[in-house]
C-alpha cells in the first residue's frame, strides 16, 4: 500500500490521542508538538508506538531510529515512516 506524508500524520496522531492523551483537544497536538522533550512519550509509551508504527505500517525500524530525532515529533515520525515505505517509480 502506498501513503501520503498526511496518512502517517493522520494515524499516528489518533493513535497518540487515543492511546497517550485521552480527553485532550487535538487541535492542542500538532505536527511538531515535541512528544519527548515534551513529557508526552515516555520510554514504555515508544516502544508501544513503535510496535504500532511497525504493524500497521508493516516496516521495521533500526534501534537507531528510535530515539528523540526520529520519534519526538509527529512530522518526524511521518518522514521515518514515509523513509520506509517502498517507492513507486512513475514512468
Amino acid at each position: 500500500m502506498l501513503y501520503t506524508m498526511e496518512e502517517p500524520k493522520k494515524s499516528v496522531k489518533e493513535y497518540i490521542l487515543q492511546e497517550f492523551l485521552p480527553g485532550e483537544n487535538p487541535d492542542e497536538l500538532t505536527d511538531s508538538t515535541p512528544l519527548i522533550t515534551g513529557g508526552i512519550l515516555d520510554s514504555m509509551a515508544i516502544m508501544r508506538l513503535i510496535t504500532f508504527l511497525e504493524e500497521h505500517f508493516r516496516i521495521e525500524l533500526q534501534a537507531y531510529e528510535t530515539g528523540l530525532d526520529h520519534l519526538n515529533s509527529i512530522s518526524d515520525i511521518a518522514k521515518l515512516v514515509q523513509s520506509k515505505l517502498p517507492v513507486k517509480v512513475v514512468g
